[in-house]
């Protein structure tokens, strides 16, 4: 792909995903993440109604009377998104990509941060970490991040997300929003999740292809491990095997699931070929109401 190809691509991107952000999205991003962290501003003294607990009892020890800490609401946040790049990113059965839809997610997601005068930053991973980018704010960074997304080539092809989380935490050491994207074809990270769970808040967005958790009777076929190489051949017309097939892929579906659940890490599915911003406006609107119960 030539260069012009290039920005033309991310262009596009660009169109759609502002003009979802504009017109159906940023009040969503809004609404759950504003006003998100507290800055500490000044101590003055106690007032009756004050809350008791932002009592401040080492000036008031010293001072002999009441004070009280005062916060300041914090107006930005830090957004950062951990892409995964892996060979299985490349595979989809639609005209779409599970690499093209992660794109795509990012994109809306960037710009709505960017809208609510966040930083962004990105962190692209396969069985290493492949790039690592400081958040910032404004336009020609996030279209930085977008073509990086969509046309970055990893130089690994397996899928690691605990590298990619143990660098996130070394890193980023105040409090971040954090989207992992990935397929999470992957072996077991659950400590990396929960670690990265407590320090920042954690969101999973899972990228699936329908492909990949039912086969269609078409014979013998092969299949291709893009990660690994390794190819296996199958008869599809056989019903047991189509059943064992979709039973597997359940079962690591699952297990994931089993292991967000445990360490309260949200979970947003989406799959190649059907329309995302349903999935994230459910996620959005179900977690406001979470947060105005507590």
């Amino acid at each position: 792909m030539n260069t012009d190809d290039i920005l033309k691509k991310i262009r596009s991107l660009e169109i759609k995903t502002r003009g979802l952000v504009e017109t159906a999205f940023a009040g969503d991003y809004h609404s759950v993440f504003k006003g998100r962290g507290m800055n500490f501003d000044e101590v003055r003294e106690y007032q009756p109604g004050d809350e008791i607990r932002t009592i401040d009892w080492n000036v008031t020890a010293r001072l002999g009377s009441p004070f009280v800490k005062k916060f300041t609401e914090e107006r930005e946040l830090t957004v950062m998104l951990i892409v995964d790049v892996s060979a299985s990113g490349n595979f989809g059965s639609t005209a779409q990509s599970k690499r093209e839809l992660a794109a795509e997610v990012a994109s809306l997601l960037a710009f709505s941060a960017i809208r609510n005068n966040d930083k962004v930053g990105l962190l692209l991973f396969s069985d290493r970490v492949e790039l690592f980018i400081a958040p910032k704010k404004g336009r020609s960074h996030t279209l930085r991040i977008i073509r990086e997304i969509l046309f970055f080539q990893p130089q690994g092809r397996g899928t690691n997300p605990a590298l990619a989380l143990d660098h996130l935490n070394k890193i980023v050491t105040r409090r971040a929003v954090v989207f992992l994207i990935s397929d999470f074809q992957a072996k077991n990270f659950s400590r990396e999740l929960a670690v990265t769970a407590r320090r920042h808040d954690l969101i999973a967005i899972r990228i699936a292809d329908e492909r990949e958790t039912s086969l269609p009777n078409i014979g013998i076929i092969t299949l291709e491990d893009a990660e690994t190489g390794d190819q296996i051949e199958i008869n599809t017309a056989d019903r047991d095997v189509r059943s064992r097939f979709t039973a597997l892929a359940d079962a690591q579906q699952n297990e994931l699931k089993r292991v967000l659940r445990q360490n309260r890490i949200d979970r947003i599915d989406l799959r190649t070929g059907d329309d995302y911003l349903p999935a994230l406006r459910t996620f959005f609107k179900n977690r406001e109401r979470r947060l105005m119960v507590r």
